[in-house]
Formats: structure tokens, sequence, C-alpha cells
């Protein structure tokens, strides 16, 4: 019972990553050419609008990836006890964000970048959970 609250936690900060990146990662793959054509217009102004199309597909696949391993991380962590799947779902995770990040940094779009934040410090927290805690 000593451990309940912490594997509540990590079942929790799983499944946030898991509905997170899941919808992002898929609206992307069913709306690929919408999607392409606003992260394209995004990045117009930036030094990656050459990659634009390159760096779409990688964001694509990393957020997808990181709610699959999420989503499975959740069940292992909530089933098995074991965090393995679930921290890489969070690596994962927060290498979209920074990826994202990056990106609305260099569109000058503050106000997006700032709204990663909780998301990012949400990641970051999912790692640390996950990932056995601070020593």
């Amino acid at each position: 019972m000593r451990d309940l609250g912490l594997l509540l936690a990590q079942g929790f900060v799983g499944a946030f990553l898991a509905v997170l990146f899941l919808q992002s990662g898929l609206d992307k793959v069913f709306d690929w050419k919408g999607n392409k054509a606003y992260v394209t217009g995004y990045l117009e102004k930036t030094p990656f609008r050459v990659l634009s199309g390159f760096l779409f597909f990688v964001i694509t696949v990393l957020e997808v990836l990181a709610g699959v391993f999420s989503a499975a991380g959740t069940l292992a962590t909530l089933l098995l006890r074991e965090t393995g799947l679930g921290l890489v779902g969070a690596f994962l995770a927060a290498s979209s964000i920074v990826s994202l990040f990056l990106g609305q940094r260099l569109a000058k779009d503050y106000a997006s970048a700032a709204a990663m934040v909780p998301y990012f410090l949400t990641t970051v927290l999912a790692l640390v959970l996950l990932g056995g805690g601070v020593h």
C-alpha cells in the first residue's frame, strides 16, 4: 500500500503522455497534407525551411512512438510494475517537445513556445517517476 501513490503517479503520467502524443501524432498521420502545409508555412522564415518536410516526418514519427511507448508503458507499469517502456515513451516525448520548442522559438512564436512549458515539465516529471527518482 505504501507504494500505491507512486504506482498511480507513474500510471497517470504515462497515460497523460499516451493521450497527448497519440492524439497529436495520429492527427498528423490522418491529416498529413493539411498538417504538412501548416508546418511548411510555419517554418518558412526559419533556417529549417528547406528541411520542413523531413522535419515534419521526424516529429510525426517521434510523437506516434512516444504515444505508443507511453501507452504500453502505462499498462506495463500498472500490471507488471515495470517502467522501462514508459521511460522510453517519456524520453521520446521529451525529445519531441524540445524539437517543437526549437521550431517555435526560431519561428518567433513565443506564445506557443511558452505554452509548451507545462507539457515539458510534465514530461520531466515522467522521466523522474519512471526512471527511479532523483538520487
